[in-house]
Formats: structure tokens, C-alpha cells, sequence
């Protein structure tokens, strides 16, 4: 890819993230990417063309994959602390935003499941973390992917929310939201028999 499509592509995605795919003009981007909008139609054949390429570049993605969660120590506490810090590390206000912004309708059948990669990752390694932690003996056999559900649910909201409202919504800190919410979740699942 040559420099001035990869600044169209950068420009296109950081307005997305900014105002939303539908508010996002050729204008905007030609503007952004410091090219002329008729560069712009050279190199791409439309807005949406622009981002499915910018979906398919690593940078615009968060880089959630099964092996960032592989650092176990086979302890349930601070295992699942870093479950939840490794996905928050990750999921930026940024790429939060953006991510809001690519589930515009025109968009959404051909980035949803991209999008989709990053609960994905979280939910089958933390579904298969669960299966071993029961193989060697130290919890209960349970529906592990509804077990790995409710601790992304509460991952993802904290973090969606977080990026949403910065601290207007909650002042508990990301710190003491996961060690509590995780020893909540780890006393519940103590008691399944």
C-alpha cells in the first residue's frame, strides 16, 4: 500500500472513530489525509471501500487474539484479573468508538465479524481456562461458556461505559472494579456444586 492511500485509510478510520461513519464526508477525509477528493475516488472506490481495507489492517484492530490471554498462573483470582486487565489493556475509549462507528447499518454485514473476533477470543479462552481449571480440580464443572459470558459481560460493560462516560458514571476505579468484581464472581462459583 503506498503513503497516500494508508494516510486516506488512517484518516478515514480516525473520523469514524471521531463523528461515526455517517457523519464522516469525502470531503472530511480528503481534508484529513491532506489529498484531493478526486485522489481520493483514484485510490478507493467509495467511503465504504475505504474502511473494509482500514478493518483489514492489524493497526485498526485491537489486537485481541486467544494468545494474549495465556499468562495463567491455574489460580482463579488473579487469572481472571488478568483476563479482564489483558481485554481493558486492549480495548481503548478509541477502539471503542470505533467500533460503535463500524456497526453503522450500511456497514455492519461486513464488519460485524471482524468485531466480533475480539468477544470471541475473550469468551472461548476463557471458556477453555474453565474447562482445565475443572480438569485440575479446582472448580466445579458448570456451563463454562456462560460462566465465561457473565465475566465478559461484566469486562465489556465496565470498559464500554468507562469509554462512554469516562468516570461521570461511576468514580470506582479500574483497579478496584475488576479485584472486586472478579472476587464476587469467584465466591459465587465456590459455592456450585
Amino acid at each position: 500500500m503506498d503513503d497516500t492511500s494508508q494516510k486516506i485509510i488512517d484518516a478515514t478510520m480516525s473520523l469514524i472513530r471521531d463523528k461515526g461513519y455517517v457523519a464522516t464526508t469525502t470531503k472530511d477525509i480528503a481534508r484529513l489525509a491532506g489529498v484531493n477528493e478526486c485522489t481520493l475516488f483514484r485510490k478507493f472506490q467509495s467511503k465504504k471501500d475505504i474502511v473494509l481495507q482500514g478493518v483489514a489492517q492489524e493497526k485498526w484492530r485491537a489486537g485481541v487474539t486467544p494468545d494474549i490471554f495465556q499468562n495463567v498462573q491455574w489460580d482463579l483470582q488473579p487469572d481472571l484479573e488478568m483476563f479482564m486487565n489483558t481485554y481493558m489493556d486492549k480495548i481503548t475509549p478509541d477502539f471503542v468508538n470505533l467500533s460503535i462507528g463500524l456497526r453503522a447499518p450500511q456497514l455492519y454485514d461486513e464488519t460485524a465479524p471482524m468485531i466480533m473476533k475480539v468477544p470471541q477470543a475473550f469468551i472461548s479462552s476463557l471458556t477453555e481456562y474453565f474447562k482445565k481449571m475443572e480438569q485440575l480440580g479446582k472448580i466445579a464443572h458448570f456451563d463454562f461458556e456462560s460462566l465465561a459470558m457473565t465475566v465478559f459481560s461484566s469486562t465489556f460493560g465496565y470498559t464500554f461505559l468507562t469509554a462512554s462516560f469516562h468516570q461521570n458514571l461511576t468514580k470506582t476505579n479500574r483497579k478496584n472494579y475488576i479485584k472486586n468484581s472478579v472476587k464476587i464472581f469467584v465466591d459465587g462459583i465456590s459455592n456450585l456444586k
